[in-house]
Protein backbone atom coordinates (compact mmCIF):
# COMPACT_ATOMS: atom_id res chain seq x y z
CA UNK A 1 0.00 0.00 0.00
CA UNK A 2 2.86 2.28 0.81
CA UNK A 3 4.60 1.49 -2.63
CA UNK A 4 1.74 2.22 -4.44
CA UNK A 5 0.90 5.66 -2.66
CA UNK A 6 4.73 6.44 -3.48
CA UNK A 7 4.26 5.51 -7.30
CA UNK A 8 0.93 7.84 -7.54
CA UNK A 9 2.62 10.44 -5.48
CA UNK A 10 5.57 10.08 -8.53
CA UNK A 11 3.17 10.45 -11.21
CA UNK A 12 1.17 13.21 -9.97
CA UNK A 13 4.35 15.61 -9.63
CA UNK A 14 5.94 14.68 -13.44
CA UNK A 15 2.33 15.21 -14.51
CA UNK A 16 2.67 18.64 -13.11
CA UNK A 17 6.29 19.51 -14.11
CA UNK A 18 4.72 18.55 -17.68
CA UNK A 19 2.22 20.81 -17.43
CA UNK A 20 4.18 23.91 -16.12
CA UNK A 21 6.55 23.11 -19.22
CA UNK A 22 3.49 23.48 -21.23
CA UNK A 23 1.89 26.77 -19.83
CA UNK A 24 5.95 28.48 -20.09
CA UNK A 25 6.17 27.04 -23.89
CA UNK A 26 2.36 28.49 -24.35
CA UNK A 27 3.44 31.83 -22.45
CA UNK A 28 6.71 32.28 -25.17
CA UNK A 29 4.15 31.48 -28.24
CA UNK A 30 7.55 30.59 -30.05
CA UNK A 31 7.58 28.02 -32.47
CA UNK A 32 10.64 25.62 -32.71
CA UNK A 33 12.13 24.85 -36.23
CA UNK A 34 14.62 22.35 -35.91
CA UNK A 35 16.10 19.88 -38.82
CA UNK A 36 19.12 18.69 -40.21
CA UNK A 37 20.59 20.19 -43.14
CA UNK A 38 22.85 18.73 -45.92
CA UNK A 39 24.42 20.06 -49.13
CA UNK A 40 23.36 18.44 -52.40
CA UNK A 41 26.59 15.99 -52.56
CA UNK A 42 24.83 14.47 -49.13
CA UNK A 43 27.48 16.15 -47.21
CA UNK A 44 26.30 17.75 -43.75
CA UNK A 45 25.94 22.05 -44.15
CA UNK A 46 28.14 24.02 -42.06
CA UNK A 47 28.00 27.62 -42.07
CA UNK A 48 25.69 30.59 -40.96
CA UNK A 49 22.19 31.22 -41.20
CA UNK A 50 20.93 34.93 -41.13
CA UNK A 51 17.03 35.87 -40.43
CA UNK A 52 15.18 38.79 -41.16
CA UNK A 53 12.27 40.19 -40.38
CA UNK A 54 10.27 43.64 -40.44
CA UNK A 55 7.63 44.79 -37.61
CA UNK A 56 5.06 42.84 -37.25
CA UNK A 57 2.15 41.84 -34.78
CA UNK A 58 2.47 38.01 -33.49
CA UNK A 59 -0.54 36.09 -31.87
CA UNK A 60 0.08 35.79 -27.85
CA UNK A 61 3.58 37.36 -28.68
CA UNK A 62 2.75 40.96 -29.32
CA UNK A 63 5.06 43.91 -31.40
CA UNK A 64 7.86 42.16 -33.18
CA UNK A 65 10.54 44.96 -33.87
CA UNK A 66 12.69 44.48 -37.11
CA UNK A 67 15.76 43.02 -36.39
CA UNK A 68 17.73 40.17 -37.78
CA UNK A 69 19.52 36.77 -35.91
CA UNK A 70 22.36 34.63 -37.02
CA UNK A 71 22.25 30.99 -35.98
CA UNK A 72 25.75 29.30 -36.61
CA UNK A 73 24.66 25.56 -38.26
CA UNK A 74 27.31 23.06 -37.46
CA UNK A 75 27.18 19.12 -38.79
CA UNK A 76 24.16 20.38 -39.97
CA UNK A 77 22.24 20.49 -37.31
CA UNK A 78 19.72 23.71 -37.31
CA UNK A 79 17.18 25.08 -34.30
CA UNK A 80 15.72 28.12 -33.94
CA UNK A 81 12.98 29.38 -32.33
CA UNK A 82 11.00 32.05 -33.65
CA UNK A 83 7.59 34.15 -33.47
CA UNK A 84 4.80 32.52 -35.50
CA UNK A 85 4.02 35.10 -38.62
CA UNK A 86 1.76 32.95 -40.34
CA UNK A 87 -1.84 35.36 -40.43
CA UNK A 88 -0.25 37.77 -38.26
CA UNK A 89 -2.60 41.31 -38.54
CA UNK A 90 -1.32 43.55 -40.94
CA UNK A 91 1.41 44.33 -41.70
CA UNK A 92 2.05 41.09 -43.15
CA UNK A 93 5.99 39.71 -42.91
CA UNK A 94 7.52 37.11 -43.73
CA UNK A 95 11.53 35.94 -42.60
CA UNK A 96 14.27 36.44 -45.10
CA UNK A 97 16.88 33.61 -44.34
CA UNK A 98 20.03 33.61 -46.22
CA UNK A 99 22.29 30.59 -46.05
CA UNK A 100 25.70 31.39 -45.61
CA UNK A 101 28.93 29.18 -46.48
CA UNK A 102 32.97 28.44 -47.51
CA UNK A 103 32.77 33.06 -47.22
CA UNK A 104 30.02 33.79 -49.21
CA UNK A 105 26.41 33.65 -49.64
CA UNK A 106 24.67 30.02 -50.41
CA UNK A 107 21.20 30.88 -51.58
CA UNK A 108 18.79 32.63 -50.28
CA UNK A 109 15.39 31.99 -49.14
CA UNK A 110 11.59 33.08 -47.05
CA UNK A 111 9.82 31.52 -43.93
CA UNK A 112 6.30 31.84 -42.84
CA UNK A 113 6.07 30.08 -39.49
CA UNK A 114 2.75 28.55 -38.22
CA UNK A 115 2.19 28.16 -34.20
CA UNK A 116 3.08 24.76 -33.48
CA UNK A 117 3.57 22.79 -29.85
CA UNK A 118 6.27 20.46 -31.82
CA UNK A 119 8.90 21.47 -33.85
CA UNK A 120 8.81 21.93 -37.68
CA UNK A 121 10.86 20.69 -40.07
CA UNK A 122 12.55 23.98 -42.58
CA UNK A 123 10.27 22.28 -45.45
CA UNK A 124 7.60 23.18 -43.27
CA UNK A 125 8.04 26.51 -43.11
CA UNK A 126 9.58 27.51 -46.18
CA UNK A 127 7.33 29.27 -48.98
CA UNK A 128 9.85 30.57 -51.46
CA UNK A 129 13.03 31.00 -52.66
CA UNK A 130 14.92 34.16 -53.46
CA UNK A 131 17.78 34.50 -56.62
CA UNK A 132 20.31 37.43 -57.44
CA UNK A 133 19.53 36.92 -61.39
CA UNK A 134 16.17 38.78 -61.25
CA UNK A 135 17.01 41.66 -58.71
CA UNK A 136 13.95 43.77 -57.45
CA UNK A 137 14.31 47.41 -58.92
CA UNK A 138 10.15 48.11 -56.94
CA UNK A 139 12.69 50.63 -54.14
CA UNK A 140 15.23 52.24 -56.56
CA UNK A 141 14.68 55.28 -57.94
CA UNK A 142 16.91 56.51 -61.09
CA UNK A 143 19.36 59.24 -60.05
CA UNK A 144 19.62 61.73 -63.05
CA UNK A 145 23.37 63.25 -63.62
CA UNK A 146 22.37 67.16 -62.99
CA UNK A 147 21.10 66.10 -59.22
CA UNK A 148 24.57 65.26 -58.14
CA UNK A 149 26.77 67.94 -57.55
CA UNK A 150 29.73 68.37 -59.79
CA UNK A 151 28.83 65.40 -61.26
CA UNK A 152 27.85 67.24 -65.62
CA UNK A 153 31.13 69.53 -64.62
CA UNK A 154 33.49 66.45 -63.92
CA UNK A 155 32.35 64.41 -66.68
CA UNK A 156 32.89 67.34 -69.38
CA UNK A 157 36.45 67.72 -68.39
CA UNK A 158 36.47 63.80 -69.66
CA UNK A 159 38.46 63.76 -73.12
CA UNK A 160 36.03 61.71 -75.72
CA UNK A 161 36.50 59.91 -78.87
CA UNK A 162 37.71 61.88 -81.50
CA UNK A 163 37.04 61.15 -85.80
CA UNK A 164 40.87 59.82 -85.59
CA UNK A 165 39.93 57.22 -83.11
CA UNK A 166 41.56 53.86 -83.01
CA UNK A 167 42.29 51.09 -81.28
CA UNK A 168 46.00 48.50 -80.47
CA UNK A 169 48.09 52.15 -80.97
CA UNK A 170 49.13 55.30 -78.63
CA UNK A 171 46.38 57.42 -77.94
CA UNK A 172 46.85 61.65 -78.21
CA UNK A 173 44.84 64.66 -77.29
CA UNK A 174 43.90 66.76 -80.03
CA UNK A 175 44.09 70.26 -80.22
CA UNK A 176 39.91 69.82 -79.30
CA UNK A 177 40.64 67.80 -76.14
CA UNK A 178 39.42 64.76 -78.32
CA UNK A 179 40.72 61.38 -78.02
CA UNK A 180 43.04 60.21 -81.42
CA UNK A 181 45.00 57.38 -82.54
CA UNK A 182 49.21 58.72 -83.08
CA UNK A 183 49.28 57.45 -86.66
CA UNK A 184 53.21 56.18 -87.33
CA UNK A 185 55.13 53.30 -87.96
CA UNK A 186 55.92 50.32 -86.02
CA UNK A 187 59.51 51.70 -84.18
CA UNK A 188 58.77 54.65 -84.56
CA UNK A 189 58.92 57.45 -81.23
CA UNK A 190 55.95 59.48 -80.71
CA UNK A 191 56.96 63.50 -79.71
CA UNK A 192 55.20 65.22 -77.48
CA UNK A 193 53.17 67.15 -80.28
CA UNK A 194 51.56 63.89 -81.13
CA UNK A 195 54.07 63.15 -84.76
CA UNK A 196 56.34 60.03 -84.79
CA UNK A 197 59.51 59.65 -86.24
CA UNK A 198 62.71 57.81 -85.75
CA UNK A 199 63.54 57.51 -82.17
CA UNK A 200 67.19 59.02 -80.78
CA UNK A 201 68.24 62.08 -81.96
CA UNK A 202 71.69 62.44 -84.27
CA UNK A 203 74.81 60.72 -83.34
CA UNK A 204 78.04 62.43 -83.39
CA UNK A 205 80.27 61.90 -86.36
CA UNK A 206 84.26 61.08 -86.48
CA UNK A 207 86.67 62.23 -88.61
CA UNK A 208 89.66 59.70 -88.88
CA UNK A 209 93.52 60.54 -90.79
CA UNK A 210 92.01 63.34 -92.23
CA UNK A 211 94.86 65.75 -93.76
CA UNK A 212 94.23 69.35 -92.85
CA UNK A 213 94.22 71.40 -95.61
CA UNK A 214 96.84 73.83 -95.87
CA UNK A 215 100.35 74.27 -97.73
CA UNK A 216 103.50 72.66 -96.09
CA UNK A 217 106.08 74.36 -97.45
CA UNK A 218 108.01 75.33 -94.06
CA UNK A 219 106.24 78.74 -94.27
CA UNK A 220 102.38 78.36 -94.38
CA UNK A 221 101.13 78.03 -90.23
CA UNK A 222 97.17 78.23 -90.90
CA UNK A 223 95.61 75.08 -91.87
CA UNK A 224 91.96 74.27 -92.13
CA UNK A 225 89.50 71.14 -91.64
CA UNK A 226 86.62 70.23 -92.63
CA UNK A 227 84.19 70.38 -90.14
CA UNK A 228 85.04 71.89 -85.93
CA UNK A 229 85.89 69.49 -83.91
CA UNK A 230 83.68 69.10 -80.86
CA UNK A 231 85.27 70.23 -77.88
CA UNK A 232 88.93 68.64 -77.06
CA UNK A 233 88.68 65.90 -79.20
CA UNK A 234 91.09 66.52 -81.90
CA UNK A 235 93.90 64.47 -81.72
CA UNK A 236 96.57 65.95 -84.43
CA UNK A 237 99.87 64.51 -85.81
CA UNK A 238 102.97 65.51 -87.33
CA UNK A 239 104.85 62.73 -88.91
CA UNK A 240 102.93 60.40 -86.10
CA UNK A 241 104.23 62.68 -83.22
CA UNK A 242 101.51 64.24 -81.24
CA UNK A 243 100.83 67.90 -81.46
CA UNK A 244 99.88 68.96 -78.28
CA UNK A 245 97.14 71.58 -78.41
CA UNK A 246 97.94 75.51 -76.75
CA UNK A 247 101.64 74.37 -77.03
CA UNK A 248 102.42 73.41 -80.51
CA UNK A 249 99.32 74.87 -81.89
CA UNK A 250 95.96 76.90 -81.22
CA UNK A 251 92.47 75.51 -82.59
CA UNK A 252 89.96 78.20 -83.69
CA UNK A 253 86.51 76.58 -85.23
CA UNK A 254 87.94 74.62 -87.89
CA UNK A 255 91.07 76.50 -88.41
CA UNK A 256 94.58 74.88 -86.93
CA UNK A 257 97.38 78.02 -86.39
CA UNK A 258 100.39 76.05 -85.74
CA UNK A 259 103.17 78.12 -83.42
CA UNK A 260 106.41 79.49 -85.19
CA UNK A 261 108.59 76.65 -83.57
CA UNK A 262 106.08 74.02 -84.90
CA UNK A 263 105.15 74.88 -88.40
CA UNK A 264 104.64 71.92 -90.64
CA UNK A 265 108.03 71.93 -92.88
CA UNK A 266 108.23 70.33 -96.58
CA UNK A 267 107.51 66.61 -96.88
CA UNK A 268 106.33 66.70 -93.45
CA UNK A 269 102.22 64.46 -93.30
CA UNK A 270 99.61 66.13 -91.03
CA UNK A 271 97.21 63.84 -89.83
CA UNK A 272 93.95 64.48 -87.84
CA UNK A 273 91.60 62.53 -86.02
CA UNK A 274 88.35 64.40 -84.40
CA UNK A 275 84.81 64.22 -83.67
CA UNK A 276 81.48 66.47 -84.64
CA UNK A 277 78.91 67.29 -82.52
CA UNK A 278 76.02 66.91 -84.25
CA UNK A 279 74.33 70.32 -82.63
CA UNK A 280 76.73 72.18 -84.31
CA UNK A 281 75.48 71.20 -87.97
CA UNK A 282 71.85 71.20 -86.92
CA UNK A 283 70.82 73.03 -89.94
CA UNK A 284 72.46 70.80 -92.55
CA UNK A 285 71.12 68.08 -90.60
CA UNK A 286 67.17 68.70 -90.39
CA UNK A 287 67.73 69.71 -93.91
CA UNK A 288 69.30 66.24 -95.53
CA UNK A 289 66.76 64.44 -92.87
CA UNK A 290 63.95 66.19 -94.55
CA UNK A 291 64.98 66.02 -98.21
CA UNK A 292 65.41 62.15 -97.33
CA UNK A 293 61.96 61.77 -94.86
CA UNK A 294 60.01 58.48 -95.77
CA UNK A 295 56.48 58.60 -96.24
CA UNK A 296 54.58 57.30 -93.35
CA UNK A 297 51.83 54.24 -94.95
CA UNK A 298 48.52 55.46 -92.93
CA UNK A 299 46.06 52.49 -95.10
CA UNK A 300 47.03 50.07 -97.15
CA UNK A 301 44.66 47.26 -98.53
CA UNK A 302 42.21 46.00 -100.82
CA UNK A 303 38.52 46.39 -100.72
CA UNK A 304 35.21 45.59 -100.80
CA UNK A 305 32.89 44.52 -104.58
CA UNK A 306 29.44 45.42 -105.38
CA UNK A 307 27.35 43.96 -107.90
CA UNK A 308 23.73 46.44 -107.16
CA UNK A 309 23.35 49.78 -108.47
CA UNK A 310 23.74 51.38 -105.09
CA UNK A 311 26.41 53.58 -104.13
CA UNK A 312 28.21 51.69 -101.35
CA UNK A 313 31.69 52.06 -99.33
CA UNK A 314 34.67 49.97 -100.88
CA UNK A 315 37.44 50.95 -98.57
CA UNK A 316 37.98 53.96 -96.28
CA UNK A 317 40.76 55.26 -93.86
CA UNK A 318 40.02 57.74 -90.97
CA UNK A 319 43.04 59.73 -90.65
CA UNK A 320 44.02 61.90 -87.17
CA UNK A 321 44.11 65.91 -86.84
CA UNK A 322 47.70 65.23 -85.94
CA UNK A 323 48.02 63.73 -89.42
CA UNK A 324 46.79 66.89 -90.92
CA UNK A 325 49.26 69.42 -89.46
CA UNK A 326 50.02 72.57 -91.74
CA UNK A 327 52.97 72.14 -94.52
CA UNK A 328 51.94 67.56 -94.22
CA UNK A 329 51.47 66.47 -97.44
CA UNK A 330 48.71 63.57 -98.13
CA UNK A 331 48.68 61.22 -100.99
CA UNK A 332 45.92 58.67 -101.82
CA UNK A 333 45.86 56.12 -104.87
CA UNK A 334 43.45 53.59 -105.91
CA UNK A 335 42.44 51.02 -108.36
CA UNK A 336 39.26 49.68 -109.09
CA UNK A 337 38.56 46.45 -111.52
CA UNK A 338 35.33 45.92 -113.55
CA UNK A 339 34.02 42.32 -114.26
CA UNK A 340 31.96 41.91 -117.74
CA UNK A 341 30.96 44.02 -119.90
CA UNK A 342 26.94 44.62 -119.77
CA UNK A 343 26.85 47.85 -117.19
CA UNK A 344 28.88 51.40 -116.77
CA UNK A 345 29.71 52.51 -113.22
CA UNK A 346 30.41 55.14 -110.95
CA UNK A 347 32.83 55.38 -108.74
CA UNK A 348 34.01 58.49 -106.55
CA UNK A 349 36.54 59.53 -104.06
CA UNK A 350 35.13 61.73 -100.84
CA UNK A 351 37.61 63.81 -98.27
CA UNK A 352 35.43 64.28 -95.25
CA UNK A 353 32.20 65.66 -96.76
CA UNK A 354 33.09 66.42 -99.94
CA UNK A 355 33.49 64.71 -102.98
CA UNK A 356 36.78 65.65 -104.82
CA UNK A 357 36.49 62.74 -107.86
CA UNK A 358 33.06 61.43 -109.21
CA UNK A 359 33.37 59.74 -112.80
CA UNK A 360 31.26 57.41 -114.61
CA UNK A 361 32.77 54.60 -116.75
CA UNK A 362 31.41 52.93 -119.54
CA UNK A 363 30.36 49.19 -119.95
CA UNK A 364 33.94 48.67 -121.68
CA UNK A 365 36.36 49.75 -118.73
CA UNK A 366 38.19 47.41 -117.05
CA UNK A 367 39.90 49.06 -114.57
CA UNK A 368 40.33 52.46 -113.27
CA UNK A 369 42.40 54.44 -111.31
CA UNK A 370 43.11 57.53 -109.15
CA UNK A 371 45.22 59.83 -107.37
CA UNK A 372 45.24 62.99 -105.24
CA UNK A 373 47.66 64.77 -103.69
CA UNK A 374 46.12 67.08 -100.57
CA UNK A 375 48.95 70.15 -99.55
CA UNK A 376 47.83 70.92 -95.78
CA UNK A 377 47.82 74.58 -94.59
CA UNK A 378 46.45 76.42 -91.52
CA UNK A 379 42.78 77.30 -92.98
CA UNK A 380 42.92 74.03 -95.72
CA UNK A 381 43.53 71.41 -97.77
CA UNK A 382 44.48 71.78 -101.55
CA UNK A 383 43.66 69.12 -103.92
CA UNK A 384 45.27 67.76 -107.17
CA UNK A 385 42.95 65.14 -108.65
CA UNK A 386 43.32 63.05 -111.54
CA UNK A 387 41.81 59.85 -112.43
CA UNK A 388 41.49 57.88 -115.70
CA UNK A 389 40.54 54.33 -117.03
CA UNK A 390 41.06 51.91 -120.18
CA UNK A 391 38.59 53.72 -122.44
CA UNK A 392 37.83 56.53 -119.87
CA UNK A 393 39.81 59.95 -120.39
CA UNK A 394 42.43 61.31 -117.84
CA UNK A 395 40.95 63.78 -115.80
CA UNK A 396 43.16 66.46 -113.76
CA UNK A 397 41.59 68.79 -111.37
CA UNK A 398 42.78 71.03 -107.83
CA UNK A 399 39.99 71.31 -105.04
CA UNK A 400 40.12 73.36 -102.05
CA UNK A 401 38.87 71.69 -99.36
CA UNK A 402 38.12 72.98 -95.43
CA UNK A 403 40.44 72.35 -92.65
CA UNK A 404 39.40 69.97 -91.04
CA UNK A 405 40.31 68.31 -87.35
CA UNK A 406 40.82 64.60 -88.58
CA UNK A 407 38.87 63.65 -92.33
CA UNK A 408 37.75 59.95 -93.38
CA UNK A 409 38.78 59.32 -96.84
CA UNK A 410 36.27 57.24 -98.16
CA UNK A 411 36.39 54.94 -101.97
CA UNK A 412 32.88 54.12 -103.39
CA UNK A 413 31.68 52.31 -106.69
CA UNK A 414 28.54 50.97 -107.88
CA UNK A 415 27.49 49.53 -110.96
CA UNK A 416 25.06 51.92 -113.72
CA UNK A 417 22.39 48.17 -114.24
CA UNK A 418 22.56 45.64 -111.71
CA UNK A 419 23.16 42.03 -113.76
CA UNK A 420 26.60 40.13 -113.68
CA UNK A 421 28.77 42.86 -113.63
CA UNK A 422 30.78 43.72 -110.28
CA UNK A 423 32.77 46.44 -109.60
CA UNK A 424 36.22 45.81 -107.19
CA UNK A 425 38.49 48.05 -105.15
CA UNK A 426 41.46 46.05 -105.78
CA UNK A 427 44.18 47.95 -103.64
CA UNK A 428 44.31 51.78 -102.48
CA UNK A 429 47.21 53.23 -100.30
CA UNK A 430 47.00 56.67 -98.44
CA UNK A 431 50.66 57.80 -97.84
CA UNK A 432 51.54 61.16 -95.41
CA UNK A 433 54.88 62.99 -96.09
CA UNK A 434 55.69 64.47 -92.51
CA UNK A 435 56.91 68.64 -93.08
CA UNK A 436 58.70 67.84 -89.44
Amino acid sequence: MLRQTFKTTKYIALTAIAALCGIAHAQTGLTTIQDTLFKADGTRFSGTVTIHWNTFDATNVGAVVQQSRSIQVLNGNLQVQLAPNAGAPAPANSYTVMYQSDGREQFTETWTVAPSAAPLKVADVRTGMITSATPSTANQTPIVESSVLGLVADLAQRPVKGAGFGTGSVALINQNGQIETVVGNVGDCVYADGTTGTCGGPSPSFMDAESPGGLVDGTNATFTLASAPSGASLSLFRNGLYMKAGFDYNLSGSTVQFVSGAVPQPMDTLVANYRIDPDSNLANLALASSANKLAEVLCSSGGLTNTHSTLMSLGACDVSAASLKPRDRLEVRFTMAHTGASSGFDFSLKWGSQTVINRHAGALDSAVAGQTESAITATAAQITVQSWGTTLAFLPDIISAPSQSGVRIDLLGALSVEGSDSIALTNYTVLRYPAN
